[in-house]
């Protein structure tokens, strides 16, 4: 099988970290046994030396025809998104685009693919602190301000520089399934699906109390338990905490609802069992906490916009994406 091709787009200022992810998520060591080769490479409009915002030097080899046969092309933050992206890079974005191709933009490079007008009438997100600027160059493009990461069909759009890593680890979800996502978030030390967005940064950082050392093991009891139906009072009592208390708390950590969490747990857990066992769709629903097929369907065209029938059949086919 040929490898899967990765374009990612390198100029002078590039971020030095927005050009590892692609290649630390997508040619993880060791890789999981079931997950396709990535083959990533780099672009420049001028192939030659850049430098990066670390200061550092990096020969980039290829140019932006490296775009041309790429299955992904990945834009990283842009380091002027007061400024028009150049012609000829918002025109191989469109071309790589009408081919096909999957192209994503890590924090501010979601401008670039704004100027190449692969957001208009689209959902997309970027850096907190530029969204007003971004709402003002693309009033076209429906901006999601208070999100880690925007899919909309092959075009995706991520938040500030560390969501880079939660929407490469959505890709290969997409693309290969919850379980081969999970195990390369395990070997990357990092969580497979961070709950919350963007607002728990803009409105304040996650208090540093004592009684939130206790709040990581009430999630991993949750996820363990998620067959049963889990209340907010059982949660608070794990916790030690009272009932508003523990609500305040898991707002400030997670970003969401305590009922909103839970739904996205469960729907991950269902998506696992769908694609790694042959449990009936009611067996999927008891074990995922939904109680009947016909609750897990509600939720599944709600937050994965297809049937659990449809998304088994997917991966079994082999056409997730």
């Amino acid at each position: 099988m040929q490898p899967l091709r990765v374009a990612v787009l390198a100029f002078d200022g590039v971020s030095l970290f927005h050009l590892s992810v692609p290649g630390i998520v997508f040619g993880v060591q060791p890789p999981p046994d079931d997950l396709p080769k990535y083959a990533v490479g780099y672009c420049a409009l001028t192939p030659g030396r850049v430098r990066c915002d670390q200061g550092m030097e990096l020969e980039v080899p290829g140019g932006l025809d490296a775009m041309v046969a790429a299955d992904i092309v990945v834009v990283p933050a842009w380091n002027h998104p007061e400024i028009a992206a150049p012609l000829a890079l918002t025109d191989a974005l469109r071309q790589a685009h009408a081919r096909g191709a999957q192209v994503i933009g890590l924090c501010l490079g979601a401008f670039v693919l704004g100027d190449a007008g692969l957001l208009d009438g689209r959902r997309a997100t970027t850096h907190w602190a530029c969204r007003e600027l971004f709402a003002q160059r693309f009033p076209k493009t429906h901006f999601h301000p208070d999100v880690l990461y925007v899919d909309d069909g092959n075009v995706i759009t991520s938040a500030g520089t560390v969501a880079a890593i939660d929407c490469c680890l959505h890709i290969l979800r997409l693309r290969h399934g919850t379980d081969v996502a999970n195990r390369v978030a395990r070997l990357l030390v990092t969580p497979p699906h961070r709950q919350g967005g963007q607002a728990q940064y803009i409105e304040q950082p996650v208090p540093a109390l004592s009684s939130e050392a206790r709040l990581p093991g009430v999630l991993e009891w949750a996820r363990s338990h998620l067959s049963d139906p889990l209340s907010l009072d059982a949660m608070a009592d794990v916790a030690r905490m009272s009932r508003r208390t523990f609500t305040r708390r898991f707002r400030e950590a997670t970003g969401v609802t305590v009922s909103k969490w839970l739904s996205a747990e469960r729907i991950g857990r269902a998506q696992q069992l769908l694609e790694t066992t042959d449990m009936t769709i009611e067996q999927v629903a008891a074990e995922a906490g939904f109680g009947t097929s016909l609750s897990l369907r509600q939720h599944f065209a709600d937050q994965v916009r297809t049937s659990p029938s449809s998304y088994r059949r997917a991966f079994r086919d082999g056409n997730v994406c």
